[in-house]
């Protein structure tokens, strides 16, 4: 069994424990490709974000950093700009032969919610060794917006893998060949290049940026939010933009993506020498993404971009990240957008699903 694991897959771990969850793991929860997870009872608002390091665990470091704790059992608000680490409903269990791998689910990136896993013995945020016995805890940095969170709530998502799956750059031409994986040229190079689209057909608008001082967003609140309370719209005749440093912004890619059923991708920045950027932070693409059968016919990747030091000007085309695809361990049974609960497929420009579109 190489590759990343499946839906039924995922299953099965659950039934041999090596998933475990309390309240237990509900079907929901489970996508082709990922698991979602669960934030716990409680939030630590914690002066830093930190690891744990080699045999250390997050509890023990919380008693270094915590500075109080916030009982979400009625929802709570994470106020912007603060750190805090949620203990997450699940925790895991496992074999020697499987990883874990963890990102913002795309939700909780379009609204700039930095979250990213924390293990025990961890170096490294996001990455889970094969092997690993322990609980899972989530670090959250509200950057734009103070939300409102409660238990239950599921804001990263977690996936399985064994043995090496990773797509070579020849893997990735012939499979491109085979069954289109962009609707254009690929330039493929250390995985799939992704560029940025800043002349939309007719129109001027190419993007939002999100406004400094708003209201709170309940993450329960769907189709809710009136855009233009949190954003201002970013327009271009010229074919780019000014980025301004720490400002966030919400872009389209050039590229209509396909994500084959037998593969899942992730996206990864580009090299940091490009520019004073980088693409953000949720990067999980589902088999089934843009795939016809499963009603996508292509579906272009939002990209969640950040300015640092200085302003950098953004050229339509510029390749601003890379999709790494990875094979499957088995086909899921249910594909991204296939009679599930997926937004984003066939998505253009688009912020999160908090916000009014009619």
């Amino acid at each position: 069994m190489t590759g990343v694991l499946a839906d039924t897959q995922l299953n099965q771990m659950i039934a041999r424990a090596e998933i475990a969850a309390d309240p237990a793991i509900i079907p929901a929860q489970i996508q082709p490709a990922s698991l979602d997870l669960r934030l716990g009872q409680v939030a630590y608002r914690v002066r830093a974000s930190f690891l744990a390091g080699h045999g250390r665990t997050v509890a023990e470091r919380l008693l270094e950093f915590e500075m109080h704790r916030v009982d979400l059992s009625e929802g709570a608000v994470l106020e912007k700009g603060c750190v805090y680490v949620v203990p997450l409903m699940e925790g895991l269990a496992l074999p020697n032969d499987v990883q874990a791998v963890a990102n913002a689910k795309s939700s909780t990136g379009r609204l700039d919610l930095l979250t990213r896993t924390i293990s025990d013995g961890g170096t490294e945020f996001d990455r889970i060794p094969p092997g690993y016995h322990g609980p899972l805890y989530a670090e959250i940095c509200p950057r734009s917006f103070s939300v409102l969170v409660r238990p239950g709530m599921r804001l990263n998502q977690i996936r399985f893998r064994s043995g090496h799956a990773m797509l070579s750059d020849a893997d990735l031409t012939a499979l491109h060949a085979d069954a289109p994986l962009v609707d254009g040229e690929a330039v493929i190079d250390d995985g799939l290049g992704f560029s940025v689209d800043l002349r939309l057909p007719g129109s001027t608008l190419v993007g939002y940026r999100a406004k400094p001082h708003t209201g709170v967003i309940d993450l329960d609140n769907l189709d809710h939010y009136e855009p233009a309370e949190f954003w201002e719209e970013v327009h271009s005749n010229q074919g780019h933009i000014i980025l301004d440093p720490g400002a966030f912004y919400i872009l389209v890619s050039r590229e209509a993506v396909h994500i084959p059923p037998d593969y899942a991708a992730e996206m990864a920045p580009y090299l940091a020498m490009v520019g004073e950027f980088r693409v953000h932070y949720a990067g999980f693409f589902d088999p089934g993404f843009g795939h016809n059968a499963a009603g996508g016919a292509g579906s272009r990747g939002v990209l969640e971009v950040r300015c640092h030091e200085a302003p950098f000007v953004l050229e339509h085309g510029q390749i601003v990240g890379r999709l790494i695809y990875e094979r499957m361990a088995e086909r899921p049974a249910q594909l991204y957008g296939s009679g599930i609960a997926s937004n984003y497929q066939g998505q253009g420009l688009k912020l999160s699903k908090h916000f009014r579109t009619g």
